[in-house]
Formats: C-alpha cells, sequence, structure tokens
C-alpha cells in the first residue's frame, strides 16, 4: 500500500509541475527572446574602459510591472558590474542581491552556483545611460527541479544505506557477544515484569523480551540508527514465536507502534547537531509530545487486537483454534 501512496506522490508532483510549466510557457511569464530597458551607471569613472565596470543598476518599477506583469514594486536600484568580452557586454547582478520575481527564479535557474543573475547587454555606452538586457530563457521550471529533487534524494538515500552498513554491523556483533555472555537473559528477567502486561504471548524468559527492551532503550536516548538494528532482531525473534509467518502477532504490532511513538527522554542525536545548545529549550516539550504518542500508540494496538475482525485473524487466536 505505501508503495502505491508514493507513486501516486510523484505522478501527482509530475502533473502539478507540467500543468504549471505548460501555464508559464502559455502567459510568457519570463519573457524569453524579450529585452528590458533599464538605466546603468558607472560608480567608479576612472574604470569604464576597463574590462570590469562597476554600475549601478536603475529600473523603473512601474514599467517592470507592465513588462512582468506582476503586482509586487521592486527596488529602483541594484548594484552589478558590466563585463567586456569577446562576445559583447554582459551585466552581471551583485552576488546575493535581493531581486524580484520573476528575476529571482531567472536567476536560481541560470546562475545557481555563483547567484550573480546576468544578462546580454546591448545599447550601452561607458558614459552610462539607457541599455537594453536580455536573459538567458528559462523553460520548465517545476519540472527541472522535481528531477532535481528526485536525483537529490537517490544520492541522499545512498549515502544513509552506506551509513548504515556499519552502524548495523556494530550493534549486530554487540549483540552476538551479549547474547552469547548471558546479558540479554539477564536483561529479560529485570524487565519482564514490566513487558509482560504489553507483550503476554512472548513466552516467560524469551530473548525477543531483552531485544525489545534493547529497542526501546535506544529509541529513548536518542540513537535512532542504534534502535534499527535491535528493532530488526526484536522482529526476528519475536517472528520464531508466530505460527502464520504471513500474518503480525499482537506482539509484532505493539512493538511496532511503540516505535512508531519513538518516545524520546533524550534529543535525537541528529537535532543535538542541527542545533547545538539549543536543543535543551526543547526538551520538555519533546519528552510531554512522546509521552502522549506512547499512550496514543499503546492504547490504540490494544483495542483494535481485541476487535472481532483484527482478532478473527491473529496468529494467536488461529492456532488456539
Amino acid at each position: 500500500m505505501l508503495n502505491y501512496i508514493w507513486a501516486g506522490l510523484i505522478i501527482l508532483s509530475l502533473v502539478f509541475g507540467m500543468v504549471y510549466d505548460i501555464n508559464d510557457l502559455a502567459s510568457d511569464t519570463y519573457r524569453n527572446g524579450q529585452s528590458f530597458e533599464l538605466t546603468i551607471e558607472p560608480t567608479d569613472p576612472e574604470t569604464t574602459d576597463a574590462r570590469r565596470v562597476p554600475v549601478d543598476v536603475r529600473i523603473n518599477p512601474a514599467a517592470y510591472q507592465d513588462f512582468y506583469g506582476v503586482s509586487s514594486t521592486p527596488d529602483s536600484v541594484y548594484s552589478g558590474v558590466v563585463i567586456r568580452n569577446e562576445e559583447g557586454l554582459q551585466l552581471r547582478f551583485a552576488q546575493d542581491v535581493s531581486v524580484p520575481e520573476p528575476w529571482a527564479t531567472i536567476r536560481s535557474e541560470t546562475s545557481e552556483r555563483d547567484n550573480d543573475m546576468r544578462g546580454v547587454l546591448t545599447g550601452w555606452s561607458a558614459s552610462g545611460g539607457t541599455a537594453q538586457v536580455s536573459f538567458q530563457e528559462v523553460r520548465f521550471v517545476k519540472m527541472r527541479a522535481i528531477a532535481a529533487a528526485a536525483l537529490s534524494m537517490a544520492e541522499l538515500a545512498v549515502e544513509l544505506a552506506l551509513g548504515l552498513i556499519g552502524v548495523l554491523a556494530l550493534w549486530m556483533g554487540l549483540l552476538q557477544i551479549a547474547e552469547k555472555a548471558g546479558i540479554i537473559h539477564s536483561v529479560v528477567r529485570v524487565t519482564q515484569p514490566f513487558l509482560r502486561p504489553l507483550f503476554p504471548d512472548i513466552p516467560k524468559g524469551h530473548p525477543a523480551l531483552g531485544m525489545i527492551v534493547l529497542n526501546l532503550t535506544a529509541n529513548m536516548l536518542g540513537l535512532g540508527n542504534a534502535a534499527t538494528p535491535l528493532g530488526i532482531k526484536a522482529m526476528e525473534e519475536l517472528q520464531t514465536l508466530n505460527a502464520e509467518k504471513e500474518t503480525a502477532t499482537d506482539s509484532m504490532v505493539m512493538l511496532l507502534a511503540m516505535n512508531t511513538a519513538s518516545v524520546q527522554l533524550v534529543p535525537p542525536v541528529l537535532l543535538v547537531a542541527l542545533m547545538g545548545l539549543q536543543i535543551n529549550q526543547l526538551i520538555f516539550a519533546i519528552i510531554i509530545v512522546t509521552g502522549i504518542s506512547l499512550i496514543v500508540a499503546i492504547t490504540a494496538a490494544k483495542l483494535l487486537s481485541k476487535t472481532k475482525r483484527f482478532r478473527a485473524s491473529a496468529p494467536a487466536a488461529t492456532t488456539e483454534g
């Protein structure tokens, strides 16, 4: 079902992007191939004959609104530079200068790295005055953005997968050592009275309880990468108790619900890395919200497990029958 949801979202985004881009083409939002008139004045008279001439770019806000069909009022003066090259004159706005739409989109599409909008300049003399500027043509903005996002997320997925290999190998190795040393069984004996009401189907002393405790503890300590292999191992242990391998037991559902709630006593490592000491302001909010979500998750799993519809298909119920 999740695959269908993702496929539907991808198709919806593509349709949205195509409709948006077709509308841009029909209305000629970016005025491709057209020149815009502006006034360019050198800021340093001694550099008028140089290859790079610092300038002030002046535009008529009303003319800009009329030319691009926008309602927002742009600034009238921008800093920039005129560059002489073999192809003629090129106008470059200053890096990161705030420009109005649709110039902002034109800049992001044509000068993403340097973030300095560029255009071909005609009809300008070194002494200053009016000139015409034409920018590189821009088309299919949304479709390009969707494609770039897809490639970026694909790259991120590979990086996460490769980065998780080391964590999985480390924790699975530690689990093997803990199991051989008897630590898992000790953890089971200590925590069994607390977990028995939530996982009544697990036999007394079964190692699945120890794995569940370690998984929940890692989640509470904000160690999401460590909790993943522990949760997988817990599910594997629960599967050994499952009479119907294709259907999840009540204990599996309860563990998944508790992991989804992901109660946090310590902020996640990722948030600490991003926010630093500012994360202290969120500690109590995180504990309260995740605590409430844990209660809701446990309650929902217990109530649904007792309903006739889900009870009839539960592996334990089938086995008993």
